[in-house]
């Protein structure tokens, strides 16, 4: 007998994660159908990693109402969920006169949408917050911060699966039809049986809107290219450095992250292909070279890694960008909820899209409360993170806090096997990494990915063979290695 879901969500990334986590407090039987094998392999885990604050989008549309409301909530998720945030703010140079009567446009614009302490603020007291930042002056956003996008996904995830969700991966949806009042949704690995359908499937949006008979969207993808710098220069930026944003387009900026290293970009491309992520050397190039403009501390010797995210932007018959699209249609699709579109900010707006999900779904069926919901995440302590009593305390409780395997994040043993043990079953090597920093220091893995490999071959029974670096067939062995 096939099992049926009062939900399922297609699509696991932030916004599906949080969705499901929102439900997963009534009772529901909920599913996750996640074409990857991780909830953070595509739009979710490549991105810039800024939780923005509202005064970039036009007032009255959804990004920037959820958007506000997400940034308001980020300090309470962030405690709950055990990971990181740092609400460092963020500045938007300028030089021109035009310039500064754009950023005088942006606060306005801002405050309309309810975001709150900004400023525009002088060469010098820029200089204060960002000595080597380059502008005569900044619209200084005290509100906006930085969280790590994997750890943020993975938290959402982890803890929708804690409270009784149920994620399937590789498992992708193929063909979706409506039989006595229930959804059959087919993928790749079966039938899934559902009363309620929501489509969080980020670049996928469009297909699944199609298949639910909700057609006429047209979603482009808008491919940035980023460059991530070596811890040291971490110092020398406090905060986000943007340029003065077009109305469509953020700039290339810099960016701190929660561990210390500095992010370049991104540019954006107009692509058709949603999965590829290659970086070109012309593009690299341009980030440096833009980005040095607005803060000049870039050093090709410092460059450790590139990377690539691309955003499903949703366009009217122009090419126009269009806002946020969740929708209940019910004449066309009784109890699916659609949601198109969902791009920047959606990663700082998660939450709250989640709730209006839920909204929607209240207004038409009765939630009841699950009175075991728990909304605090399960987390293990970074031994990097200690001081010398606390270290010395998990060693001799566990002597593999003492064992360290990635030696540039000072990762212990005793943390990846923490990680490869997590609620969600994921059992990638990048899923570990982005669980625990493995392998995202400066050496890149050269030293402790061929360890982190045999720990996940040691505590899943696989052989090498078996193992992903992150996506199908990703195979990194082929046999028997000396």
């Amino acid at each position: 007998m096939k099992t049926l879901y009062d939900v399922l969500i297609i699509g696991g990334g932030v916004v599906g994660s949080a969705i499901a986590r929102e439900l997963s407090a009534y009772k529901l039987h909920i599913g996750v159908l996640e074409k990857n094998f991780d909830v953070c392999n595509e739009t979710s885990g490549r991105n810039s990693g800024v939780v923005h604050g509202g005064f970039a989008y036009d007032t009255g549309t959804l990004k920037a109402k959820l958007c506000v409301q997400g940034n308001r909530l980020m300090d309470e998720l962030s405690d709950e969920l055990g990971f990181t945030f740092n609400r460092c703010g963020k500045v938007l140079v300028g030089n021109t006169e035009q310039e500064r009567q754009s950023l005088e446009h942006t606060i306005q614009q801002g405050k309309k949408n309810g975001a709150t302490e900004l400023s525009l603020i002088s060469e010098e007291e820029l200089h204060h917050l960002v000595p080597k930042a380059v502008g005569k002056f900044a619209l200084l956003s005290k509100n906006s911060g930085i969280v790590d996008p994997f750890n943020l996904t993975i938290a959402l995830a982890e803890n929708a699966a804690q409270n009784g969700v149920s994620y399937f991966f590789d498992t992708e949806a193929t063909g979706i039809s409506r039989q006595d009042s229930l959804w059959q949704v087919q993928t790749s690995k079966g039938v899934y049986t559902t009363k309620w359908i929501i489509n969080a499937a980020g670049l996928n949006c469009g297909v699944i809107s199609d298949l639910l008979g909700i057609t006429g969207y047209k979603i482009i993808g808008s491919k940035g290219d980023y460059i991530i710098l070596d811890k040291k220069t971490g110092s020398l930026l406090p905060m986000p450095v943007y340029p003065v944003p077009s109305n469509t387009y953020m700039g290339i900026h810099v960016t701190n992250t929660t561990d210390g290293n500095v992010i370049i970009g991104p540019n954006a491309d107009t692509v058709i292909d949603f999965a590829y992520y290659g970086v070109l050397q012309k593009n690299l190039e341009y980030l440096t070279e833009s980005a040095s403009k607005i803060w000049p501390c870039i050093q090709r010797s410092d460059c450790i890694r590139n990377y690539s995210g691309i955003l499903p932007k949703l366009v009217d018959a122009d090419g126009a960008i269009q806002d946020f699209k969740i929708e209940i249609q019910d004449t066309i699709a009784p109890c699916a909820v659609n949601l198109v579109g969902i791009e920047s900010p959606g990663l700082t707006a998660a939450v709250p899209i989640a709730r209006m999900v839920r909204d929607m779904m209240q207004e038409r069926i009765k939630l009841e409360p699950n009175l075991h919901y728990n909304p605090r995440r399960k987390t293990f302590p970074r031994f990097a993170a200690l001081d010398d009593m606390q270290k010395a305390a998990l060693i001799s409780q566990n002597p593999d806090y003492g064992e360290l395997i990635c030696r540039c994040e000072k990762v212990s043993k005793a943390e990846l096997i923490n990680a490869i043990r997590n609620p969600l079953g994921v059992h990638t090597i990048t899923g570990i990494k982005y669980r625990t920093r493995a392998m995202m220091g400066r050496c890149q893995g050269g030293y402790c990915q061929m360890r982190l490999t045999q720990l996940i071959e040691q505590e899943t029974g696989c052989i090498p063979e078996d193992i992903t670096y992150e996506r199908k067939d990703s195979h990194p062995f082929t046999g028997t290695m000396r």
